[in-house]
């Protein structure tokens, strides 16, 4: 089934960059009488899929929602698991990382984690710095409206010092103090297990990307659902504001 899905994606219309919720870990393990943290150990294995799905298929950036602002008020036995769970997985994967040629990226409020986890955060970036292939950003401890303050705040500063002309500031100002600002916007979103929002997530990167909902826990998401995404992305008229018949005759005349 997954080399027939293979067999019908567009490789010179894949999405440059996919952004991904990975929700429903802790219902998944509900599920089946275990504790949350069953499920989000098992959703590991599905970011293992994922990841080399993405990067055999050619996708340039993949972006990963792991770890909201909000999750840091979930019960705290479940945040501290989250968190040794992460140091534990970051630790592990630098090697296939680095074999895949895979150059890890985070985004996120950093100061907010723990120094254990901030330390091997660290040296796996350090030590995929140099590769070359599927740019994979975490995204952790992160909120698009932190994101948004944040930036809103530095702009001020850099006003406030005379780095910043008022007058001069535009879209493209704003986008280059996002977290986001070294890669290209998302052109697909998922979200895994059935729920049909953003929650806070690339509130401004979002702005045009096709959003795709499916009822899959992450536990379960495999890349058999990935490759059904991007056929449904490919699909897709994606047209910017514009018509139809404007897209076309584009396309016409690039032909």
């Amino acid at each position: 089934m997954l080399e027939n899905l293979i067999a019908q994606i567009d490789k010179t219309r894949l999405p440059e960059h996919i952004a991904i919720i990975m929700d429903g870990n802790g219902r998944w393990a509900e599920e089946k009488g275990q504790e949350r943290l069953y499920g989000h150990f098992h959703g590991v294995e599905s970011v293992r899929n994922i990841v080399e799905g993405c990067a055999e298929l050619g996708v340039k950036y993949l972006t990963l929602y792991a770890f909201s602002t909000e999750n840091w008020d979930r019960p705290q036995r479940e945040v501290d698991g989250l968190m040794t769970l992460l140091v534990d997985t970051i630790r592990k994967e630098v090697a296939t990382l680095n074999k895949n040629n895979i150059k890890l990226h985070v985004i996120g409020d950093m100061s907010m984690l723990p120094d254990f986890a901030k330390n091997e955060l660290q040296e796996a970036l350090d030590m995929t710095a140099a590769n070359t292939g599927l740019n994979l950003v975490m995204a952790l401890s992160y909120s698009s409206r932190w994101e948004l303050v944040n930036a809103v705040k530095h702009i001020g500063l850099d006003v406030k010092s005379g780095k910043i002309d008022p007058e001069t500031i535009d879209s493209q100002t704003l986008q280059s103090y996002l977290t986001t600002s070294a890669f290209p916007d998302p052109e697909l979103m998922i979200r895994t297990s059935g729920e049909y929002r953003i929650s806070n997530f690339l509130l401004y990167q979002l702005a045009y990307a096709e959003l795709y909902f499916t009822n899959t826990r992450w536990p379960d998401f495999r890349k058999e659902h990935l490759c059904e995404a991007i056929l449904d992305y490919q699909s897709r008229e994606r047209r910017f504001g514009k018509t139809g018949q404007q897209i076309q005759e584009a396309t016409d005349a690039t032909a």
